[in-house]
């Protein structure tokens, strides 16, 4: 989950943090979500780190701490689609899975649609099915990701061939940095009024509440008569 839209250079580092603090699903669910946003900073996308808050709870409770190795059933939780789902029953269980990611899309985009674009994964999906090396699935699925990487520096434009192409858009300046900014005064200061918040951040008013009432309404944080906080 963190590695959705996070580039791995990133999360690397973040990862080994958050284990060595969080190891299991239990310490995890018990943790406050404060905690957990605390060591979260610097990934962003800051809804990962509520919905494996969220996550952890269900696994404890109707899985007795046991994550379940079933696509479907990783689907059901919040914040994993198909790709998160298929990608954790393959590389933690080593089951056989289908899945499609930015690196895996690259090698066949490149080996398969040579001159092609607009192309769609429902026209890759087959190829990756009939690839599959079902003798260890872990290590097809790191030796196709692997390749990827490489053919990134050596073939930049493959990907921008793919239908699914989109530029990111640009942090600096747009809402995602200020809701970062936001939860982050919130972390450090443990409670915050509206007005306190616009005097730290020199904002546009508006757009910063319409930013708190998402955030609260999403369930980073919460409001009393006293401020914002997150509980």
């Amino acid at each position: 989950m963190m590695l959705q839209q996070t580039q791995t250079n990133r999360v690397s580092e973040k990862f080994q943090e958050f284990i060595k603090k969080f190891p299991d699903f239990k310490t995890l669910d018990n943790a406050p979500l404060n905690e957990i946003l605390q060591l979260w900073q610097g990934l962003g996308y800051n809804r990962r780190a509520v919905a494996l808050k969220k996550i952890a709870e269900k696994v404890v409770n109707e899985f007795d701490c046991i994550l379940p190795a079933d696509v479907e059933i990783l689907k059901s939780f919040p914040q994993i689609g198909h790709n998160t789902a298929s990608s954790i029953v393959a590389f933690a269980f080593n089951l056989p899975t289908f899945f499609i990611e930015v690196n895996i899309r690259r090698v066949y985009i490149y080996f398969f649609f040579p001159g092609k674009s607009l192309i769609n994964d429902k026209d890759i999906m087959p190829l990756v099915r009939k690839t599959l090396e079902l003798s260890n699935v872990r290590n097809w699925y790191y030796a196709l990701m692997d390749y990827g990487v490489m053919l990134k520096k050596t073939h930049p434009e493959l990907n921008k061939r793919s239908a699914h192409y989109r530029k990111q858009s640009k942090f600096k300046g747009s809402n995602r940095e200020l809701r970062g900014k936001i939860l982050k005064l919130i972390i450090e200061r443990k409670l915050l009024t509206e007005a306190e918040i616009l005097k730290y951040l020199r904002s546009e008013p508006k757009k910063v509440g319409l930013i708190l009432n998402q955030l609260t309404q999403e369930g980073f944080i919460n409001r009393n008569e006293d401020g914002y906080f997150i509980a």
